[in-house]
Parts: C-alpha cells; structure tokens; sequence
C-alpha cells in the first residue's frame, strides 16, 4: 500500500481513473444531447488520464488545468482518437465536447491535487486526493442515475411518433418545431383527460396530509408527553405496519371496499391512504416532540392553558419545522401511490394521475404520450420538494438529539 504514497503513483492512477469518468460521462450526453455518435475509449482514456495526472502535479493553477486539458481534448478530438471517439461529427460538437471534457478534467483534477506533490506522501495527503476522487465520482454517477432516465423522458415526450419510429435512440430536441414541441402535453389534456387526474391528485394528496396530521399529531404528542400503560412499547411498534408487504393486503382490501361500495371512490382511497401515511408521521413527530423542552409547556399550564391550548398556543409552532416535513412527506407519498389506486380505482374521472399514466401504457397509444404523463406528474413533486427542501431537512433531523 504505501507503494502509492507517491506523487508520480497517486496522480497518474487517479488521472486515468477520473478521465475515463469524464471521458465517459462527456460521450453519453453528448450522444444524448445531439443524437450523433460519440463514445469512450478505455485505454486512450487511461493512457492520456495518466499523462494529465502528472501535468497536473505541475500546473500552478486550475484555469491553466482545464485550458491545456481542452486543447488536448480538442487537437485529439479533430485527429479521430482519444478518450473520446467521435464519427462524422460536426465541428461545433466536437468543440463543446472538448471544452465539457477539458474543464471536467483539469479543473477537478487540480482540487484533487491540490496537497500532492511529486515526492513521497503522507496518509493524510494521499487519503485527502482519495477522497476526493471518490466524492466526485459519487457525484457523477448519483447525478446520472437520477438525471439520464428524466432527461431521456422529457426528450422522448417532445417527440412526435415519426421521429420516435426513424431512430428511437435519438434523444436530441429540433427546435425548429416551435410549440408543436408541446404537442404531446396538448393532446393529454385535451384528448386523455389528464386535468381530471392532476386535480384528483391534488385534492387526495391535500386532504391526506389533513387527515395523517389530524390523527398523528394528537398520536404523537400523547406517546412524547403522556404517561400510560403500554407506551414503550407503542412506541416500538409503530412502524411494525411496514413488515407486511401492501401487496399481502391488496385482496382483503379489494374485497372488504367492493362489499362496502367504497371501491372506485375518491372516499374510499381518503380511507386507505392515511393507513400508509398515519405510522410514519406518527414516529418522526414523536421524536420531535421529545426534542421540545417541557418548561416551556409547564408555563403555559401554569398560567392556566388547558392542555389543547397548550398543543395549540405553544407545541405546534415550536413544531412548525417538522409539520413542514411530515406534511411533505405525506404529500409525496399520496402522490406518488400507484398500488391501491390502480387497484381500487376503474372509473377514468376518479383516476389520480399514477393510474392515469398507466392507463396511457398501450400499444395503441404513442410512446411521447406516456412520456408526457409521466413528466406532468414528477415536475410539479420534484419542484414541492426542492423548494421546501430545507424545510424537510430540518424537521427531519431537529428533533434526532433527544429524540
């Protein structure tokens, strides 16, 4: 091991390495981008990665690293080899290949080499690069997971089914299109009835987190504060209602609903979702309320306050952080189910937005169609939860001390 506490070890090793990432990473959105052809080759990436990692160890300063880094790119790109290979590509692609390339190398590389030098290291120098390393490729391989398949569904839904049918691999957008590049979300709203299921939605997914907060926070105060029989224990149980799979209880539920006339009932789904939401707000709003100091409630009860308005006046707005991230979670939750509302649910004007998408999976209906649904309701999620993030993050986590 100590082998590589060395300089002239550590940074070719980790060049080649950290090239062929971006030299990949570089190819498969460029491909994606431009729908033209363009891929990664191992061994010149580990070859010329090795001759970056050496140079970087010399280069005095970050913008010098991604500069020299593109000329390379670009002088290998024209050529026809390199860690990336391009076909008949025009000129302006592999320019912006070289420049995404060329900054995705030198630049990182220059922070990863920032305490290596060219002689021997110690653990804390070497461990520091490797780190590094690490924490940029997660980022790059976390970031393609989550951004590949929504990208490839957007493109896909800007589609038209001749383009789709020509070259469905093909994930570039033609701009000259205009707003017929919209056609697909048009055609749901007008044609599938989509508004009908984006406001079913809306209205479960809301009414939802009022009832899981109705019945969870009296839950959840009780198990903090009170004093009974059983309480440790119902406190242990809580999430046991997750040990057994939904799809266990699909049929008894699907039974018990057609005998009561609440299947294919907005009602009826009111009923059963909170069942998935009530035990998980219940156990992250007992921590909090565990993490909220008592004196403060004893004053209030001191002067008077009944124990209601004590929950009312004082517990729920110091709790207002985890009533942000509970309600969220809940939210997502109801808006995302797809099992009891398919299974539940067979009248198309009762539909949520999950069961709408999947009846757009035919063979009869356009593949952009089914990409657009699927757009319409991720968007809206996606968009609550970044801009209520910190909300969530800090309900989560405030009450986790004494919790």
């Amino acid at each position: 091991m100590k082998l590589f506490y060395h300089g002239y070890i550590t940074g070719p090793i980790l060049g080649a390495l950290w090239t062929f990432t971006i030299a990949t990473t570089v190819a498969i959105a460029m491909s994606f981008a431009t729908g033209e052809a363009f891929r990664p080759a191992l061994i010149w990436s580990l070859v010329i990665g090795a001759g970056f990692g050496v140079a970087t160890l010399f280069t005095p300063s970050a913008r010098i690293a991604s500069l020299g880094a593109t000329i390379v790119f670009a002088a290998l790109l024209f050529i026809g080899f390199g860690p990336i290979i391009a076909g008949d590509i025009s000129a302006v692609s592999l320019l912006i290949t070289a420049v995404f390339a060329g900054v995705g190398v030198g630049w990182p590389l220059y922070a990863m080499f920032a305490e290596l030098h060219t002689g021997a290291l110690n653990r804390h120098e070497f461990e520091d690069a490797v780190i590094k390393f690490l924490t940029g490729f997660g980022y790059i391989f976390f970031t393609a997971i989550v951004a590949i398949p929504f990208y490839v569904m957007v493109m896909t839904s800007l589609k038209n089914q001749q383009q789709l049918v020509a070259n469905p691999l093909d994930f570039s957008i033609d701009l000259s299109q205009g707003w017929g590049l919209f056609r697909s979300y048009v055609e749901l709203f007008a044609d599938f009835n989509f508004g009908t299921y984006l406001l079913n939605s809306i209205i479960i997914s809301v009414l939802t987190v009022f009832i899981t907060l109705a019945f969870s926070v009296p839950g959840a105060y009780a198990v903090a504060r009170m004093r009974f029989k059983g309480q440790a224990v119902f406190s242990r149980s809580i999430l046991l209602i997750y040990m057994v799979p939904v799809i266990v209880l699909a049929l008894p539920i699907y039974i018990a609903f057609s005998v009561t006339g609440l299947r294919n009932t907005i009602v009826g789904i009111l009923l059963i979702y909170p069942v998935t939401t009530i035990p998980v707000a219940l156990y992250m709003l007992q921590g909090y309320f565990r993490g909220l100091p008592y004196e403060v409630e004893e004053a209030g009860l001191m002067d008077g306050l009944s124990r209601i308005a004590v929950i009312w006046k004082i517990t729920l707005p110091l709790a207002l952080p985890a009533l942000a991230s509970v309600s969220l979670y809940v939210f997502m939750i109801a808006w995302n189910e797809f099992l009891l509302a398919f299974m539940l649910l067979d009248d198309p004007s009762r539909f949520t937005l999950t069961r709408g998408i999947a009846s757009l999976n035919s063979s009869e209906i356009p593949r952009q169609h089914l990409m657009a649904g699927a757009v319409v309701a991720t968007v809206p999620i996606m968009a609550l939860f970044l801009g209520l993030e910190r909300f969530m993050t800090k309900g989560l986590t405030a009450g986790s001390v004494k919790g």
